[in-house]
């Protein structure tokens, strides 16, 4: 009787048993799948990697490099970064096929997304980095904020003000589509809205009366030093690159910008100038959003990262590790007149040769691979360069004991204080004009809870300097006068032309012209110059060249960047619905109806052209959306860095009190044969009457940096 009794319980165990067993069962079969799954997509994923690797090498060893391939030299991830975009795009295509196995939707519970990130590889893209006490900051940035030690660092997602806009909520840009809407209107190619809004027929640019070149200037090297997104790969077709280049076959990662058919480079460049999307990493838990995020592959802080590179083992490449000195390893092939040039970066073919094939000089090895990008860019690098050696050699000699890790680090770090310096005190209230203090206020000193992280749409903002750029660049003599035969070459021709600098003439002449010519003014009619508008990338011995203002367009729309109104509406300004409305915020109805006949609502504005194209605020250089979101992300860089140079223990009193003496003007003055200078670099000069003997501006100090100092 007692055992019949039992049977009901028995039952019951067995049916529990059986259900685990099936559950369990069922979870193998799920785990099972997931691993074939990554482990097919992780196949596809660095085969394309390696083709892509192989192929760039194999197009710029044929001596005929097209625009595509410069720019894809310029934008092609390496080491760590290479890593975490390769991991993001084994995600996302891991998920796509996972989901459609599943016939569920991303958020459903039965999908592991843990797990899978577990499989791919996901999380840090480097090694555990472990933090200690150190007074210098790590070199990817971890470690900066205590309690959150990857806030910062190289190789996470850009930080989202406004969650991503894509057209099928995940990964696709608006645009992708053919038909298809936004808020009840169609998307204008951005080419379109580059020829309609950003171009102007008479190419004579409007100077800016306020402010010298070095303005243009300092604002890329700020950018180098804060943001970096390279292009992702395409998928599995071995074809897809040249589909992409040659046919205009969007899909995957290739999203060209189609030519509107009336457009004059119809005729030149066929039907589409190609477009690689950027690259993007995984998503991090707890996964509320799949949405698709880039990667920023530089340190958010302005930490000098652009001089020492973003990773260790850059860094070391960097670095004269033959010495004990704590220097920086420089050319020792060629010189300046004595002075030290960067050194070459070896990895061969470089694009920099295909500019001139007799010279044959290569591109330059520095911190940020986009150096050799322009003569002017490669110019401000070298004087860093020469700027580390000469700190380090100063406090050598302060110091006989240290040894060469301690005189690097504290030559990096004044250096980055360097970089801070002139950013706040020189360029941002030209920049900011009557809103620096609103949007900047005085500094109060670190505090953790400050995201420091850039965003993307400050990817975006910053790029209101591509407006700066005036159409020629000129070299300059002792005397300020024309240097040589050709004193002003035409912008596009000085793309990778490392040549011009190390076989005509040094960097004396171009940092002369930085310092008494002038920027470009932004105005609404003529926003900018066909050098970068049509022959950006353009080999000089090819008619083909791409359009920065139809990028920066298409760039929005890859990032999923919400439109113009949301912006306006982030930082509590008119949201203009109405020609009239959007008349009165750009104070220019001819301008407002072009915007509307392209766009149909303000609500599409790209955000690229919609804030670039406001009225300046007064004593400013950009208009008030853009003044909203450079000054907020530039409070939040200084505000949640915890080395900024100003926070208490960072740098002594005294240090920092020598630290406000250092300018732009005395490192032209230390690092050139440059004798006369202007005792404020980036406001217009002319020459002689706003120039000073070097022997007039002040130097650094560094007697506080004596072991008794420290």
């Amino acid at each position: 009787m007692r055992a019949l009794l039992c049977v009901p319980g028995l039952l019951a165990s067995l049916a529990l048993l059986h259900a685990a067993a099936s559950a369990t069962s069922e979870q193998a079969t799920k785990t099972a799948t997931m691993s074939y799954v990554v482990s097919q997509v992780k196949v596809q994923v660095n085969k394309a990697f390696l083709d892509s690797r192989t192929r760039l090498k194999t197009s710029m060893s044929n001596k005929a490099a097209t625009t595509r391939q410069l720019s894809e030299y310029l934008k092609h991830a390496k080491g760590r970064t290479r890593t975490a975009i390769r991991n993001g795009q084994v995600w996302e295509e891991s998920l796509k096929r996972l989901r459609q196995k599943a016939t569920t939707n991303a958020t459903d519970p039965s999908l592991d997304l843990t797990a899978l990130s577990w499989e791919v590889g996901c999380g840090a893209p480097v090694p555990e980095v472990i933090c200690d006490n150190s007074s210098y900051r790590t070199l990817t940035g971890d470690c900066n904020n205590q309690r959150n030690p990857a806030l910062g660092a190289a190789n996470r997602a850009l930080a989202r003000w406004l969650p991503a806009e894509y057209e099928d909520g995940l990964s696709l840009p608006f645009g992708w589509t053919p038909g298809k809407t936004r808020n009840g209107f169609r998307i204008p190619l951005a080419r379109e809205v580059s020829n309609q809004i950003a171009s102007y027929l008479n190419e004579e640019d409007v100077l800016d009366q306020n402010t010298s070149l070095l303005f243009m200037q300092w604002g890329q090297i700020v950018d180098h030093d804060l943001d970096f997104a390279p292009d992702t790969e395409l998928g599995s077709s071995e074809y897809s690159k040249e589909q992409c280049d040659k046919y205009c076959l969007q899909g995957d990662n290739c999203f060209p910008i189609v030519l509107p058919h009336d457009d004059p480079k119809v005729m030149t460049q066929g039907k589409c100038m190609p477009f690689f999307r950027a690259g993007f990493v995984c998503p991090t838990p707890p996964y509320q959003t799949l949405a698709r995020e880039q990667i920023n592959a530089l340190t958010s802080f302005l930490d000098a990262s652009l001089v020492y590179g973003p990773e260790p083992g850059l860094a070391s490449r960097l670095r004269n590790l033959s010495s004990p000195l704590g220097l920086m390893a420089v050319n020792q092939e060629v010189w300046d007149h004595g002075l030290a040039y960067l050194p070459f970066d070896k990895k061969k073919p470089s694009p920099c040769e295909f500019i001139n094939t007799t010279a044959r000089v290569p591109c330059f090895l520095t911190g940020d691979s986009r150096a050799s990008e322009h003569i002017l860019l490669a110019a401000s690098h070298t004087l860093f360069l020469r700027e580390h050696n000469r700190l380090a050699g100063e406090l050598k000699r302060l110091n006989p004991q240290w040894d060469g890790e301690k005189l690097y680090q504290e030559a990096r770090k004044i250096l980055g204080a360097f970089v801070q310096i002139i950013t706040f005190r020189d360029y941002l209230p030209i920049v900011l004009g009557v809103e620096m203090e609103k949007w900047i206020p005085p500094y109060r000193g670190y505090n953790e809870s400050v995201d420091p992280r850039i965003s993307n749409v400050f990817t975006f903002a910053f790029r209101f300097g591509h407006l700066e750029v005036p159409s020629t660049v000129s070299r300059l003599d002792e005397n300020y006068q024309p240097w040589g035969p050709e004193p002003e070459l035409p912008l596009h021709t000085l793309f990778f032309n490392s040549w011009r600098m190390v076989k005509d003439g040094g960097i004396d002449p171009l940092v002369r012209g930085l310092l008494a010519k002038k920027s470009k003014l932004m105005k609404q009619n003529k926003m900018m110059t066909g050098e970068l508008r049509n022959k950006l990338f353009q080999p000089t011995h090819k008619i083909h060249g791409f359009d920065l203002a139809a990028i920066n367009i298409q760039r929005g729309r890859d990032h999923g960047m919400p439109g113009y109104n949301s912006w306006r509406g982030f930082c509590d300004l008119l949201q203009p619905q109405t020609l009239a409305e959007l008349g009165a915020v750009l104070k220019n109805e001819m301008l407002a109806k072009k915007f509307l006949d392209l766009y149909g609502t303000p609500s599409n504005i790209d955000i690229w052209i919609g804030g670039i194209a406001e009225p300046l605020v007064e004593r400013g250089r950009v208009g008030s959306l853009l003044a909203c979101l450079l000054g907020k992300q530039f409070q939040q860089i200084r505000d949640g860095d915890r080395f900024w140079w100003e926070n208490p223990g960072v740098f002594t009193e005294k240090q920092r009190d020598s630290l406000q003496k250092m300018s732009f003007s005395r490192l032209v003055c230390d690092n050139t044969h440059i004798t006369k200078v202007p005792p404020n670099p980036f406001q217009a000069n002319s020459y002689p009457q706003d120039f000073v003997d070097c022997s007039a501006i002040e130097k650094l100090d560094l007697s506080p940096w004596a072991s008794e100092g420290i």
